[in-house]
């Protein structure tokens, strides 16, 4: 006994598509009596003072009433002032890394390598995050004379790049150096 299984047609489209074609085939062959016209109201648009922002033409920042967890810890403008910023993170901190993005989301991947590195170590390290802030990321490059970011400081001293911190990892002259910083 031979039976035949009969299949539909296999059709090219998809299912949406399939769908959204039946729909305009339906839509086409729909009487059009008694189609209402589109007619726009004509809006009235506000005086201008009621236009001006409620801050009064003030600067961007943080709300007054804004807990000071939520407030950048460095919120400086200015070379001179950002200088200073960088110098007292250098001196305040016994391993540094300026980085694009945060340790637990690198946003380069000489980035995210320097963090594998310091974390194989087992140090503790605090960041800076130079995409947050143009003028952080130009001032560090300035402070360290060094044109690529990140940039790595032991003991206030720069260090240098992730070619240089890989280089001292693979020679073992890092453990050293980090450990005199613990």
């Amino acid at each position: 006994v031979n039976t035949i299984t009969r299949r539909a047609p296999v059709s090219t489209m998809s299912a949406p598509l399939r769908r959204a074609a039946a729909l305009s085939v339906r839509a086409a062959f729909r009487p059009t009596v008694g189609v209402v016209q589109w007619n726009p109201v004509r809006a009235t648009i506000a005086p201008a003072a009621k236009l001006t922002p409620p801050f009064n033409g003030a600067s961007r920042g943080f709300a007054s009433d804004s807990d000071d967890d939520f407030k950048p810890t460095t919120h400086v403008s200015g070379a001179s002032a950002i200088q200073a910023a960088i110098a007292k993170d250098v001196t305040e901190n016994k391993v540094l890394l300026y980085m694009k993005g945060t340790p637990s989301a690198p946003q380069c991947g000489f980035s995210n390598m320097a963090v594998q590195i310091l974390n194989s170590h087992g140090v503790e390290y605090a960041t800076r995050n130079v995409l947050a802030s143009e003028d952080t990321r130009n001032g560090i490059k300035e402070f360290s004379s060094w044109p690529t970011i990140p940039q790595v400081f032991i003991h206030g001293e720069f260090v240098g790049g992730c070619d240089i911190l890989r280089q001292m990892h693979a020679d073992g002259e890092l453990e050293k150096t980090l450990k005199t910083a613990q």
